[in-house]
């Protein structure tokens, strides 16, 4: 008996390894589906950095150059920790670490410069596995609905992937699909970021990132539901159809559901790819260079125009969005932002795509937000504090502003539009997220939730900028304060039934705005005249043979 109940286990082991390995090369069982997996590898990689950070600084006198030195150390070493947890748990820890990686000025450099690979590191869901969310969603075959239907993705996220496809009737669309396995993992992991997060506040009472586990809670089931996803883009596109330059793909409602959304392709290129943009002749100012004398060719000096200019159309849109509407788009990283030539007019045109996450704000906080702008665009200074305070930042407001504009305290009070940021001044800011983060940890835990979005679209919105070589000049601060401007006379007409007060406000608000319009162009004057200086002297330098 004892032999045949070995033999018998031997072939019923043999036959439950041989079915586990077929599974696993089959990639129908993957480790990470297990939850005891994910638990373990996360509690694993929570305690190492915990223990790195309690034992690493412990023997260093605090504040000396030695104990710097060695927390960017510590910071690099668990933020590689924190990517490879994120890279190995996939799905909600993606999201969770992408958002991360963006708050550029409030996270130190080591941890953002080192989760920014996430945004290329995002899972990718076989084609079996995109056949079934289709098939399960729409019914049927993905043959029975396009005529033809891309297999390798245009692009992955840490929650869906996009195809190319063309329908029957001809017209070539995008296909978002949902990775299978993030709807039923991300209450679980969303559940365990708490706990963890919980008992490293603990360790480290001075940190308080439960703000990070609000969002995600809050915001997560929003962005599983794709159909919402469509609502937000069809409102945006409605609420900003007055900018030409602003281009929403058209959502397919009769092939959507909450896993697969379907909507209009637009090709085009990322914002922040200068060389797309040369490529394909994206001409955004209709800018030229006249060739008086020096023969100036339309080369580096148009691009960097162009350039500028489309750092200054996402500044309007994001106004408009934030100042005048209240409702906002907060995931601008460049793989959402695309640039393309208007294939009608040849103009450049803004795309803007992933509508999964926007921010409501409330009208509150929308008036303040405006006030809290303008008295930084202007420098009053004691309407800075007070708004600041209104807002939630208590005796921080000094740091609140500096996070806001990602500008030096002595930049903010000589005024934001005074000079452009030098590359000292963008250094010492970052450097001031790692020494300030115990106190930024408390000012983001304090602040209302809406604000944390709004960060996160700062941080992204300057990293873009950036990228093509601009950060907000006086023009983009001005077109700021427009918006400001039209946000609260439009709060104050409909807060009076007095006709004769409300053309008080009209008259109030046209002049407010004219004296922004005779401001920006004494400063383009000036630019021109600075301009033709320079033109002559090149000319002079340079003299064009006859």
């Amino acid at each position: 008996m004892a032999r045949k109940a070995l033999k018998l286990a031997s072939w019923t082991g043999m036959a439950l390894a041989a079915s586990g390995f077929f599974l696993y090369s089959n990639k129908y069982l993957d480790p990470n589906d297990f939850g005891a997996v994910r638990v373990g590898r996360a509690v694993a990689t929570t305690a190492v950095i915990s223990y790195d950070y309690l034992t690493s600084l412990r023997s260093v006198p605090y504040g000396s150059e030695e104990y710097l030195q060695l927390l960017s150390k510590v910071h690099l070493r668990s933020a590689r920790r924190l990517c490879e947890l994120c890279c190995a748990n996939r799905g909600t820890f993606i999201k969770v670490g992408q958002h991360l990686g963006a708050l550029d000025y409030l996270l130190p450099e080591e941890y953002t410069s080192t989760l920014k690979v996430l945004h290329s590191q995002a899972p990718q869901s076989s084609m079996q596995e995109v056949r079934r969310v289709i098939r399960e969603d729409l019914g049927k075959e993905i043959h029975d609905l396009f005529m033809s239907f891309d297999d390798t993705p245009l692009g992955a996220a840490s929650l869906a992937q996009v195809h190319k496809a063309v329908l029957h009737d001809g017209r070539t669309v995008a296909v978002k699909v949902q990775h299978p396995k993030v709807q039923a993992q991300s209450s679980k992991d969303i559940l365990l970021m708490e706990v963890l997060v919980l008992a490293v506040k603990q360790l480290f009472p001075e940190f308080e990132f439960m703000w990070l586990v609000d969002e995600a809670k809050k915001n997560l089931p929003l962005e599983l539901d794709f159909l919402n996803e469509g609502r937000n883009a069809e409102r945006v596109a409605q609420m900003l159809k007055h900018i030409d330059f602003l281009k929403v793909p058209r959502i397919y409602w009769e092939l959507s559901t909450k896993r697969v959304l379907l909507m209009e392709f637009v090709d085009g290129g990322q914002v922040n790819d200068r060389d797309y943009m040369e490529k394909n002749k994206i001409d955004v100012n209709e800018v030229r260079l006249s060739s008086h004398g020096c023969g100036a060719r339309d080369t580096g000096f148009v691009g960097a125009a162009h350039r500028g200019q489309i750092s200054r159309h996402l500044g309007k849109i994001y106004s408009e969005m934030i100042f005048v509407n209240g409702f906002v788009h907060c995931d601008p990283h460049p793989g959402n932002v695309l640039v393309r030539k208007h294939p009608g007019t040849g103009r450049a045109e803004i795309v803007l795509l992933d509508h999964g996450l926007y921010q409501v704000l409330t009208e509150e906080f929308r008036l303040d937000y405006c006030h809290l702008w303008q008295s930084l665009i202007w420098t009053d200074m004691e309407r800075v504090k007070k708004y600041s305070q209104r807002l939630g930042a208590g005796d921080l407001y000094p740091l609140f502003a500096c996070m806001l504009t990602a500008r030096s305290w002595d930049s903010v009070n000589r005024g934001i539009s005074q000079a452009p940021v030098t590359a000292t001044e963008d250094s010492e800011i970052r450097n001031n997220a790692a020494n300030y983060l115990p106190e930024i940890s408390q000012l983001l835990n304090h602040v209302p939730r809406q604000m944390l979005l709004i960060f996160k679209t700062n941080d992204l919105l300057r990293g873009i900028e950036a990228a093509l070589g601009t950060r907000a000049s006086a023009s983009s601060f001005l077109n700021m304060s427009r918006c400001c401007i039209r946000a609260l006379a439009t709060h104050k007409k409909k807060s009076t039934c007095s006709s004769f007060r409300r053309a008080q406000i009209s008259f109030s608000e046209a002049f407010n705005l004219w004296q922004i319009n005779l401001h920006e162009l004494i400063l383009r004057v000036k630019g021109l005249k600075l301009a033709s200086w320079i033109l002559a002297f090149l000319c002079w330098l340079l003299p064009t043979p006859y």
